[in-house]
């Protein structure tokens, strides 16, 4: 059991342990020790963040912690926690580092990291920093301090690559797109995408100021694009997370294309293009009516643990190339090495141009089984899961549905909440279901408290 790494790097309030200046600065030093051992010669790590006030303060931490540790430093400074994977392969940078809490609010940060290979770190490289942690920190000589330098122009390089993922022979002309950046990393990035390859776009959220990352906006909140897409009478919207790594999008009717739905597209369109091989990897949380789609195509479907380590774990090791999340989370391996908004919003234009159809005609194809999502906020997720109050009540919803739907409770991976998800055709079965354990939930938390 790792003390710090979750399913996605280190993540927490800002303020409160861990996420503080100095074990920021002491991860810095602790990585650059592990890189040290594993490699005789010169390091380099680039970080990159995004729009978070914090951002500024870690960066200055993990720039410190590593040159004590002689190790040297590229800032890449805002930037998409895709194109930080990305300008880490290309630059052959040892560690890719992002200063980022992806779609939770501004006073929350965290650290994630990539290999040279843009792949998130093994858990026996996560278990070797946690190791090296609880250690003095120790700096090199003066002589051998790592230093630090700005690469300028990597918005610019992470432009081209998206674009260089969209089929040359066609363009965006004629498409008008409602783009919500979430005043996230992608503000600077995702408008040019669009606007170089011909789309007439619509720009909103793109004015971060350090405190709305994630505000009401983006692919948390797409109900604000949805507005707009009507209002302008546009073709659709595409709603990106703070860091740029999820995706979801409105057709031009103001329905909701969910990370299932577009997962759906981009597959069955690598299909039509004879590049498909394998299966597709989903999660615990992707839409039944998706497996049952996909098994009529005779596409196998998988399903991994929520979180897109899982995911992508699942699918290096079958040899495939696309999986992904209901939040939008939808990883492309046959282009890029994690889950990216903008190559994945991509991918569903080309497919829409190829196919001439609208994104509702490419959604509508097939109709998700209703789904109830509620989360319950509580101190310590994973021992409330554990009451034996809540496993009894579990195992009687489960009876409760049978083989007509499905139930999934789990503690979140990234935030202090238990999420509970009931699934099947009969909706109002569901809401009734799900508001009473929620219920459970919620008094088995105050009484513990």
């Amino acid at each position: 059991m790792k003390k710090y790494f979750g399913t996605d790097g280190i993540r927490g309030r800002v303020g409160i342990a861990p996420i503080m200046p100095e074990f920021i600065l002491k991860l810095g030093w602790a990585v650059g020790r592990v890189l040290k051992r594993q490699k005789d010669k010169s390091i380099n790590v680039i970080i990159g963040k995004d729009t978070r006030i914090s951002g500024y303060l870690f960066e200055s931490a993990l720039e410190a912690g590593l040159s004590s540790a002689g190790v040297n430093i590229h800032l890449l400074g805002p930037m998409p926690t895709p194109g930080i994977a990305y300008l880490t392969r290309t630059f052959r940078a040892d560690v890719g580092i992002v200063i980022s809490a992806s779609h939770n609010p501004f006073h929350d940060n965290g650290i994630k990291f990539f290999t040279t290979e843009g792949f998130k770190l093994s858990d026996e490289l996560e278990s070797q920093i946690e190791q090296e942690l609880e250690k003095e920190l120790v700096m090199v000589d003066s002589a051998e301090l790592g230093k630090a330098a700005r690469i300028d122009d990597a918005a610019g390089r992470y432009i081209e690559f998206c674009k260089s993922t969209f089929p040359t022979a066609i363009s965006l002309q004629g498409l008008k797109i409602v783009l919500d950046c979430a005043n996230g990393a992608t503000y600077h990035v995702a408008p040019h995408v669009l606007q170089e390859l011909g789309a007439e776009i619509i720009d909103i959220n793109s004015n971060p100021d350090g405190f709305n990352i994630n505000q009401q906006c983006g692919s948390t909140h797409p109900d604000v694009m949805r507005k707009i897409v009507l209002a302008e009478h546009a073709d659709l919207g595409i709603a990106l997370d703070g860091d740029g790594d999820r995706v979801l999008m409105v057709d031009h009717k103001g329905n909701i294309i969910d990370g299932d739905q577009l997962l759906y597209i981009i597959a069955m369109q690598a299909k039509k293009d004879g590049s498909f091989k394998g299966g597709v990897v989903g999660t615990e949380m992707s839409n039944l009516a998706l497996e049952q789609e996909l098994a009529k195509e005779n596409i196998p479907f998988i399903r991994a643990k929520v979180g897109d380590r899982y995911v992508m774990e699942a699918l290096k090791t079958r040899g495939w190339c696309f999986g992904g999340e209901s939040s939008g989370h939808i990883v492309c391996l046959n282009m890029t090495s994690t889950g990216d908004g903008i190559v994945s919003a991509l991918q569903v234009l080309a497919a829409m141009i190829k196919q001439q159809k609208t994104l509702y005609e490419l959604a509508s194809q097939w109709q998700k089984l209703p789904q109830i999502l509620k989360n319950v906020r509580c101190h310590n997720p994973k021992v409330l899961m554990q009451a034996p109050k809540v496993q009894e009540e579990l195992k009687k919803l489960n009876e409760k549905l049978g083989n007509k739907a499905r139930a999934l409770v789990r503690a979140s991976g990234t935030e202090p909440l238990i999420r509970v998800m009931l699934e099947g055709e009969n909706i109002n079965e569901l809401e009734s279901l799900t508001d009473e354990f929620v219920a459970m939930l919620k008094q088995v938390h105050e009484a513990n408290q």
